[in-house]
C-alpha cells in the first residue's frame, strides 16, 4: 500500500471517527447513493454479482438507518415506513436487475440526503447565533 493511500485510509476513519451523529447520518445517505450508483452500472455492464454485493450495501445503509431512528419523535414514525419501503424496492430491484426501481430509490435517498444537508446547515447557524450571544 502506498503513502498517499496509507494517509488517504488514515483521513477517513477519522473523519468517520470525529463526526458528530448528524454528519455520520449525511455519510450514510451518501454511501448510499454511492453504492446505488455502483449497482445501476454493475446492471448496465451485466455484472450481476457486482450489482448484488452493492445492492446489499445500500440495504445494510437503510437498515442502520432505520435502526438509529428515535421513535419517540413523530418524524421517525413517519420515516421508519418509507425506509422499509425503499428496503423493499430494492430487493425487488437486486431480483430483476430492474434499473428504474434503483432510480427510484436513488431519487428518494437524495431527497433525504439532501433534506438532512439542510437541517444540519440551519442547526450550526442556530449553533453559531447562540455563541454569538454568550
Amino acid at each position: 500500500m502506498s503513502a498517499h493511500t496509507s494517509a488517504y485510509n488514515a483521513y477517513k476513519q477519522n473523519s468517520v471517527t470525529t463526526a458528530s451523529p448528524g454528519e455520520l447520518t449525511l455519510m450514510l445517505y451518501n454511501g448510499c447513493l454511492k453504492f446505488l450508483v455502483k449497482s445501476k452500472k454493475a446492471i448496465e455492464e451485466k455484472k450481476f454479482e457486482e450489482k448484488n454485493t452493492n445492492i446489499l450495501k445500500a440495504q445494510a445503509i437503510i437498515a442502520e438507518l432505520m435502526s438509529t431512528l428515535n421513535m419517540d419523535i413523530e418524524i421517525s414514525k413517519q420515516m421508519l415506513p418509507l425506509y422499509e419501503y425503499m428496503n423493499r424496492r430494492l430487493i425487488e430491484a437486486n431480483t430483476k436487475n430492474d434499473l428504474a426501481i434503483l432510480e427510484e430509490v436513488e431519487g428518494l435517498v437524495t431527497e433525504f440526503r439532501d433534506t438532512w444537508k439542510e437541517v444540519l446547515k440551519i442547526t450550526r447557524q442556530q449553533q453559531y447565533r447562540n455563541t454569538q450571544r454568550v
